[in-house]
Order: structure tokens, then sequence, then C-alpha cells
């Protein structure tokens, strides 16, 4: 049975918006699976470290009949094709970071995965370009991420 995921997209290396949109294709190519929607461009400050690139992100709505495990294994290897190599520095720079943000109305908790994505709520790079593709979304907790963005500081993101 389909699904309906949203996929947080980032890069900062190696020509991020060509990063981003080389993904969006190699996403819409994943088998059992159609893209639905991609959001516009977002640039943003870099969280953690400020000695980097601005980010730009993207959210993508797809369908998919991939369980979250192997979905995530697909991104991941779309991750490494793209030149993405994982460091133990948190919030570093990087040429692709896919994120599974939603995975229908699931909540996901194990080693691998955390769905919600757990950082989502305080990150406007992930709700305003969700906001652009399903601008009523509520996530599984109840909370609509209109409401979210209220509460999110805008500072230094905008649209491209």
């Amino acid at each position: 049975m389909n699904q309906d995921v949203y996929i947080g997209l980032g890069s900062n290396l190696e020509s991020p918006i060509s990063q981003i949109k080389q993904a969006v294709n190699a996403i819409s190519k994943l088998p059992q699976t159609k893209l639905i929607s991609s959001s516009s461009l977002y640039q943003s400050e870099p969280m953690g470290p400020q000695d980097q690139n601005q980010y730009i992100n993207a959210v993508v709505k797809i369908s998919t009949s991939l369980s979250p495990l192997p979905l995530l294994d697909e991104l991941q290897a779309i991750e490494k094709q793209q030149g993405r190599v994982r460091k133990f520095e948190r919030w570093g720079p990087r040429t692709l970071d896919l994120d599974l943000i939603l995975y229908a109305e699931q909540t996901i908790q194990c080693e691998r995965l955390t769905v919600p994505h757990y950082g989502m709520k305080e990150r406007a790079f992930v709700i305003l370009p969700l906001l652009e593709i399903e601008p009523d979304i509520q996530l599984p907790d109840g909370s609509l991420a209109a409401e979210i963005k209220n509460t999110l500081s805008l500072v230094g993101i905008h649209k491209l």
C-alpha cells in the first residue's frame, strides 16, 4: 500500500542547487515510488558551526510502497552517489543530506530512524518548504505545521 512521505533535502557543498536538483531526480526514480511534489529551493544559514557555506534546502512529497528502512537505505544510497561522506561531526558541511521527515501518520523510533524527524519543529528550513507543498499538514502528534511556523525565527532564510 502506498504511503505519503516527506523528505527534507539539504546541501552546502559542490554546487548545492545542482545537488538538490539531482537528488530530486534520483528520488523520482526510486522503485515503487512516485514523486508527488517538490518545494521551491530555500537558502538558509547553517546550523552548528557558522564557518561553512549557506545551505540550499527543499522538501519533496512522494508516494511509496517502500517501508521506512528500505526507503532510508535508498536515500542513503543517493547521498553516497552524490559524494556524501558521513563524518562524526554533527551539522557539518555536506554535499547532500536527505532526511525522512514524515512517513504517513507513523511515529517510528529505532536505532537508525526517528520519524517524525527529531528536529523538524525547530527548523524553518524544513517547515517553510513543507508548508509550501502541504499548507494544512498535521503532524502525528496533532500539531499543525502552520502553527509551528509561527514559533520559528525566519531570519536568515529565504526562498530562491
